[in-house]
């Protein structure tokens, strides 16, 4: 069977990866980097930063691609760093669209440490496959589709 990006991001969570990991190790070869760094880079960003409900994962693995594809590492290079910041800013509008929030305890609904462990996982299993999958499908129009340039210029 050929999986498409976005079905691929979702396969990689429905695997046991977290949501952070499913989309920076699906895309980080096409940018230069390979899946196992990937996948180790982005372990930690799950459940909304370590767990804490913050920012989704999902959305943080975009964050780390859009990155990854037009980070400076030279110090004169600080002018790209407002390109950037405009780039995520655009993802994250593009997402809200689509989700109303990029916070992973108002995309689920509930409370990792106070609500019902099961709720709690059937809340996992229903919601995140579709913030992944939107997250997938919006980094694959800013960052690889021919029209990538435009959008984000």
């Amino acid at each position: 069977m050929n999986l498409n990006k976005a079905d691929e991001a979702v396969a990689c969570f429905n695997d046991g990866f977290n949501c952070s990991q499913a989309i920076f190790s699906t895309y980080c070869d096409e940018l230069g980097l390979d899946k196992e760094t990937a996948l180790k880079i982005a372990c930690g960003l799950g459940g909304g930063m370590g767990g804490m409900q913050g920012t989704c994962g999902a959305v943080s693995g975009a964050y780390l691609l859009i990155g990854l594809k037009y980070g400076y590492f030279l110090k004169e290079d600080k002018a790209i760093k407002g390109k950037i910041y405009a780039v995520i800013r655009k993802f994250a509008a593009l997402f809200e669209e689509r989700n109303k929030t990029t916070s992973c305890r108002e995309l689920l609904g509930v409370d990792f440490v106070n609500d019902d462990k099961q709720i709690t996982m059937e809340r996992i299993k229903t919601v995140c496959p579709k913030v992944i999958r939107d997250a997938a499908e919006i980094i694959e129009q800013m960052l690889f589709s021919d029209e990538a340039e435009r959008i984000n210029s």
